[in-house]
């Protein structure tokens, strides 16, 4: 884990860099305990689906999906029928049910890819439409609220040694994570299937099932987001999770991983997500217009993209 840190040093000074702008230029407004636990809360929800796409991306594919995904897992784990199920028994089911639907959205979409052989851009993008509908028609575009306070508690409002309950759920995810990618064999098949697909088929790797398993890990996270943001905003809604795909896309690329595939970290990810939530504080606290947030956030993912080709162009030259 030491090395990795070693290789993510400009992230690491970045986010510093990021912290010194925001304290000049948001005051105690930025500085708060309040406003970081702001901060973090927010980074934690998107920071569970990098972790998941961070998973995907370096295995080649792309995930457009679950965003969507966590909006229709909220809505389902707040339907009357789950919510009285859950009364009756206790609101862990409502958590297995929005985890569930998360997986099952990943499996669709695995099986999909793999061997429906339809490309993961549109494949997911299908799924970003159907996953959207279907909350509409499961929630009737109400908002399905949460009525058990101790779930509220426990995820929402809840703390352990002064860190937000979401906070250690992000931190648990990424834990996770990083010991899946580096130390397991599933994380080094995953690293060669996005590295060259044909090269790890014929070495032995189950190329198409194990592709399957990348999206179930981005469903899975989709779900657990849906969990985190029930606890958050103690409603299920069919608009949650809106372009929330886009910002873990931008999380993990930001993070130093390839979008070609082949290579990228968790730590790096983790990096990239506390960089775009520190840098959306910002703009909030001075007032800045989401629009201009928008297109300052476009042109950071670009800078980004084109760090990247520049670097691999680099390494491609000293290996000729």
């Amino acid at each position: 884990m030491g090395s990795g840190l070693g290789r993510n040093l400009g992230l690491i000074l970045a986010l510093i860099l990021l912290f010194v702008v925001g304290a000049i230029t948001g005051g105690e407004r930025f500085a708060s305990i309040e406003n970081i636990l702001t901060l973090v809360r927010f980074a934690s929800i998107i920071g569970v689906l990098s972790i998941g796409m961070t998973f995907v991306i370096i295995g080649g594919g792309i995930d457009l999906s679950v965003g969507s995904v966590l909006g229709l897992a909220s809505v389902v784990a707040t339907l009357s029928w789950v919510q009285i199920f859950a009364e009756q028994t206790t609101w862990v089911i409502m958590v297995v049910v929005a985890i569930a639907v998360g997986a099952l959205a990943g499996l669709v979409n695995g099986i999909v890819i793999s061997y429906g052989r339809v490309v993961a851009f549109m494949a997911t993008l299908a799924m970003l439409v159907a996953a959207r509908g279907l909350a509409e028609i499961f929630s009737n575009r109400t908002s399905q609220i949460v009525r058990d306070n101790s779930f509220v508690e426990f995820f929402g409002r809840g703390d352990f040694l002064g860190i937000p309950s979401l906070v250690w759920m992000f931190a648990i995810v990424a834990a996770v994570g990083w010991v899946l990618l580096n130390k397991t064999t599933f994380g080094r098949r995953t690293v060669a299937i996005g590295g060259n697909r044909e090269a790890a088929r014929l070495a032995g790797i189950n190329v198409k099932r194990h592709t399957v398993y990348l999206y179930v890990i981005a469903g899975l996270a989709a779900g657990i987001g849906a969990v985190m943001i029930l606890g958050r905003t103690t409603a299920g809604v069919s608009t949650h999770g809106s372009l929330y795909e886009l910002d873990a896309i931008a999380a993990v690329v930001v993070g130093g991983t390839l979008l070609a595939g082949g290579r990228g970290t968790i730590i790096g990810t983790v990096f990239g997500v506390l960089i775009f939530a520190t840098l959306t504080n910002i703009f909030t606290i001075n007032n800045l217009n989401t629009s201009i947030q928008a297109v300052a956030k476009g042109i950071i993912i670009v800078l980004a993209v084109m760090l990247q080709q520049a670097l691999a162009e680099r390494g491609n030259a000293r290996k000729r």
